[in-house]
């Protein structure tokens, strides 16, 4: 593998990211991924995302989670770029399944800090440098890290993400997790350096954007509806992307109140928005209500059918 290129890749946009679909004998329902790939290159979603978060990573092996990027490739047919989410307790996990992801065509890669341990307090930041960089070195695709506090625990100041640009040169993406005034000191220090995206649903939409994120990664279920806010929002047109996000953002509320509702409750709407439905939760820690399927069937008639 030789050293990357330098320059910032450009990436900027709504990027959805895949969710994880059961069937009912709780493996990966092929169905349920395929339409729901083909629903975001449909909607010309600028690429997709897969293995994070919303993925519900933690509950897949190894082998399903090369599933996910073999279907991703095949279903995309080559016309999305592919990012992949590396996570992993090791240095040497990480970067065997980065190769993989690189091998079937991944553009570029997002690392997770290793996972702590039940009731493990966090190492000290210079351990998940090291960590990075270790995971980074020689790959040619544009690297990036999640950086997520809030939802993973731990995570790198601006200071230490600048000092990692510097150290690796493939480090040329940062995929934020916060409120738009964390990530607007974040885009101040490194924002020269790499396109910064934030995530968490779409909460705070326009003002991430005008913090200067290139954009965001959210699961599918109001996804094209942010891109039209995206639009509206870089081609100036700020009263519309205000007038859009009004609308749109009840659901975003609805199912950011934790991972848990986006797992249970956001999947369902992308669901239904693709015209099918959620047959099987794998080791749910939220079962869906009677009352939070109404308001999530009536947020899915409100924002319609994914195209």
């Amino acid at each position: 593998m030789n050293e990357s290129n330098t320059s910032p890749p450009d990436i900027a946009g709504i990027y959805p990211i895949l969710y994880a679909f059961f069937d009912r004998n709780n493996q990966l329902d092929r169905e349920a991924m395929r339409r729901q790939m083909q629903a975001v290159v449909r909607a010309n979603a600028p690429g997709v995302a897969m293995l994070g978060l919303a993925t519900e990573v933690n509950k897949l092996s190894r082998a399903e989670r090369e599933q996910v990027i073999q279907w991703a490739r095949e279903d995309s047919g080559g016309a999305l770029p592919l990012a992949v989410t590396i996570s992993g307790t090791t240095v040497e996990a990480q970067r065997d399944l980065a190769r993989f992801a690189v091998e079937q065509g991944a553009s570029w890669l997002i690392l997770q800090p290793p996972a702590l341990a039940m009731g493990s307090a966090p190492q000290p930041e210079k351990f998940y440098f090291d960590f990075f960089a270790a995971v980074m070195a020689g790959f040619d695709v544009p690297m990036g890290i999640q950086n997520a506090p809030e939802y993973l625990g731990v995570g790198l100041s601006p200071e230490s993400l600048e000092r990692l640009a510097a150290q690796c040169p493939n480090f040329r993406v940062l995929k934020g997790e916060g409120p738009s005034i964390v990530l607007a000191e974040t885009v101040a220090r490194i924002g020269h350096l790499m396109p910064v995206l934030n995530g968490r649903g779409g909460l705070e939409l326009i003002d991430n954007l005008r913090a200067g994120c290139s954009g965001m990664i959210v699961a599918p279920d109001c996804f094209d509806w942010q891109q039209r806010i995206y639009r509206a929002f870089t081609s100036g047109d700020i009263a519309q992307a205000e007038a859009l996000y009004r609308d749109v953002l009840p659901a975003i509320v609805f199912v950011m109140q934790s991972l848990d509702t986006l797992i249970c409750y956001g999947k369902r709407i992308a669901a239904w928005r693709m015209g099918f439905e959620v047959v099987h939760d794998r080791d749910a820690k939220l079962l869906p209500s009677r009352f939070g399927l109404d308001a999530a069937r009536r947020f899915a008639e409100v924002l319609g059918p994914l195209p």
